[in-house]
């Protein structure tokens, strides 16, 4: 019986070695077969396999046929040229070479996702800080206002509240532990298109008190003619009362207020890693906690509290506290304004969270508002803008500073025109 398959034959499987050859030659003295390829040429679907129909196989020669032998045997590249795959022209992949990367392309979207990010970023970081302000003044219960003038009058407090204070805080912050709440910062920042002016008004200042109305009971308190220091005002009926007390004696409108208590204050100072200026004279003031060398130093939340509260180490009191306070404020908007506190999140972000947990601003006010409030402190601190104190003729018995009329006169004057300033303060 013959096993081959029909059209094969015993004898045309010709003279081969392999299992089951009945060849006298052993099979370690053959030379190992290599294979030689069939007739060259692609093979389409209507090529009939030779053989009646059964697929032609490799031809095994002994020690011969090197001309025809197939390297990919040898290499391990069975199915391709050297490198592994197919390649089409110029080696570079079957469908011809790469195309270049299109940089173009990448860096428009690599721009249009940076600008989406800061977008949104922005946006959000808007909505947080606008819900983080405490908006508890309301300007509308003030009575008898003067007409609004040209520019913008921010109202600047600084208060000695004590709110959120523990008995460490106060002995560490100097603060005591007195009752109320009373102004020792009070400014007026005009802003305008002649630059910023910040005028401040010493809390001694002798002033009247003006009809007003209760900012709780509503009720309507008429003017008895009582003169009195302006820090009294805001130890009677808070804000709305500080603010009617201003316009009466200046005859200047306030557009928005801004207060900052001694924690808040503290805390943004050490928020922005404490705010350096030169000090042209050393103090000591047991009160305030204040200890200061004369020279350019670095002060803490502490320090700076200590600095802009000392009254009693200068012979002037009053008026240089509020002339220190200028010099701080301005050198604390510099250094919140720099690249290393705006760029950078884990500095400017806790600045903003410990500046907007402690102020208190009035109903009105936006956070567009506030930007151009704090870059106009800037600006002064830069020279772009003047500082000044309000002009003072002298003092009561008592101790009230008395303003210079005729200068405050011409000063609120320029004031409500947006015009330079030509008066000098104390």
């Amino acid at each position: 019986m013959n096993d081959w398959p029909e059209g094969w034959s015993d004898d045309s499987r010709g003279n081969r070695y392999g299992r089951g050859s009945t060849s006298a030659q052993p099979e370690g003295a053959r030379v190992m077969r290599q294979v030689r390829r069939g007739p060259g040429g692609p093979r389409g679907p209507q090529a009939a396999p030779p053989y009646g129909g059964v697929p032609q196989q490799p031809t095994y020669v002994d020690g011969q046929g090197y001309d025809d032998y197939d390297s990919g045997y040898n290499t391990g590249q069975v199915y391709g040229a050297p490198g592994g795959g197919p390649q089409g022209p110029g080696g570079a992949g079957p469908y011809g070479p790469r195309s270049a990367p299109n940089w173009r392309r990448r860096l428009k979207w690599t721009a249009i996702t940076l600008v989406t990010v800061l977008v949104v970023t922005s946006v959000a970081t808007y909505f947080w800080a606008d819900s983080k302000l405490h908006r508890d003044v309301d300007l509308s219960k003030v009575i008898d206002r003067p007409a609004a003038g040209k520019g913008t009058n921010y109202l600047i407090v600084g208060s000695d509240s004590r709110a959120g204070l523990s008995a460490a805080d106060k002995q560490k912050l100097h603060t005591g532990s007195a009752e109320g709440k009373r102004t020792d910062t009070m400014m007026i920042l005009h802003t305008g298109d002649n630059g910023p002016t910040l005028i401040s008004l010493p809390r001694d200042s002798d002033v009247e008190i003006p009809s007003y109305q209760g900012s709780t009971s509503g009720k309507v308190y008429q003017s008895r003619g009582r003169r009195t220091k302006l820090n009294a005002a805001y130890s009677e009926d808070g804000p709305e009362l500080l603010v009617r007390t201003i316009e009466y004696n200046t005859g200047l409108h306030i557009d928005h207020y801004a207060e900052i208590g001694f924690a808040g204050f503290a805390n943004i100072v050490d928020a922005v890693g404490g705010v350096t200026l030169t000090i042209d004279k050393g103090f000591k003031d047991k009160y305030s906690g204040a200890d200061f060398k004369a020279g350019t130093q670095t002060l803490n939340g502490n320090q700076a509290l200590a600095f802009v509260r000392t009254r009693h180490a200068f012979a002037t009191s009053d008026l240089q506290r509020t002339k220190n306070q200028q010099k701080f404020l301005s050198a604390l908007a510099h250094q919140v304004a720099t690249p290393s506190t705006v760029l950078n999140p884990f500095t400017l972000y806790p600045t903003m969270s410990a500046g907007l947990d402690s102020l208190t601003v009035d109903k009105g006010m936006s956070l567009w508002d506030l930007a151009d409030m704090f870059w106009s402190m800037k600006d002064v601190s830069g020279g772009n803008g003047k500082s000044m104190n309000m002009p003072i003729s002298g003092s009561t018995g008592g101790g009230n500073l008395l303003w210079d009329k005729s200068k405050v006169k011409t000063l609120t004057d320029e004031l409500k025109n947006d015009q330079t300033v030509t008066v000098s303060g104390n």
